[in-house]
């Protein structure tokens, strides 16, 4: 074998994937040809669910270049999308077996690659699938990647990532792509919408995202941000908003190591609290 599988979080269950399959650097060929008709059959429906949910809770620059994903009755062949994204912002996606650890991750962001898990869900986790799977990379990350302020926040991300890689807060940096690049929400003229992956990919939370009383929706603070642990197996309690791409891309431009500092002298917040100096939005 050449790399070691990754466990999710605290899981004992194996990972899905093959591994051998994977390079050092994690990336591998996508088997395109393996999969069956059943595969596509799966891709498409999750497609055509998520797309119609869109209208009113996803934001304008994710709906605009979601076309650009191309094919939606089948698995897309990554090269296809590639002809486009590496003209459109200089990014290229690579299939990766599974989930693959912080280092080789921020690597592959750092250099404009963006690692897309090659095996989708079995039509029994059509509506919930424990580890990200190709519709979920595919459609919920890629499409964002063609716009050219939020993709370059990717590599300054997978940056700043080796950088707190090697100071030892890669769980504080996590929470930073947790809150922005999987769970984002954004706020847009007509209101609140969705920019995160992990909701655009999900069903039941782009609606509870949104348009639920029930979350926190906090103006994102990094050190804020950054103190508050997360859930990986419910909807979120606690979204953080930004106003702009832009605004994101220029709050992550200074050093974060007095960040870290910070989260380590004031501690860790629980996903579902509210702190006196948050900045609460409402819905509606």
């Amino acid at each position: 074998m050449a790399v070691e599988p990754v466990v999710y979080g605290a899981s004992e269950r194996p990972p899905r994937g093959d591994y051998s399959r994977a390079h050092q650097d994690y990336t591998c060929n996508q088997d395109w040809a393996s999969y069956t008709a059943a595969d596509h059959d799966t891709y498409r429906r999750l497609y055509e669910r998520q797309t119609a949910l869109l209208p009113g809770l996803a934001c304008d620059a994710f709906i605009d270049a979601l076309p650009s994903l191309g094919v939606r009755d089948r698995i897309p062949r990554f090269e296809e999308i590639n002809e486009r994204l590496k003209p459109a912002t200089g990014w290229e996606i690579v299939a990766v077996p599974g989930l693959i650890p912080e280092r080789p991750f921020f690597d592959l962001l750092a250099h404009r690659r963006f690692p897309v898990t090659d095996w989708i869900r079995r039509p029994e986790e059509f509506d919930y699938v424990v580890e990200p799977d190709v519709f979920h990379d595919l459609f919920g990350h890629v499409p964002l990647l063609f716009n050219p302020v939020f993709a370059d926040y990717v590599q300054r991300y997978g940056e700043g990532g080796l950088k707190a890689h090697a100071l030892g807060a890669g769980e504080m940096l996590s929470r930073l792509y947790w809150y922005t690049i999987e769970f984002g929400l954004i706020q847009q003229a007509e209101g609140l919408r969705a920019y995160g992956a992990g909701i655009l990919s999900s069903s039941g939370e782009l609606r509870h995202s949104v348009t639920s009383p029930q979350p926190r929706r906090i103006a994102l603070d990094l050190l804020r941000c950054m103190r508050t642990r997360y859930k990986i197996d419910d909807y979120q309690a606690t979204y953080f908003v930004i106003n702009s791409f832009d605004e994101l891309f220029e709050m992550t431009a200074p050093d974060f190591a007095p960040l870290y500092a910070a989260v380590r002298s004031l501690g860790e917040l629980a996903a579902d609290v509210t702190i006196a100096s948050d900045s609460s939005i409402t819905v509606g």
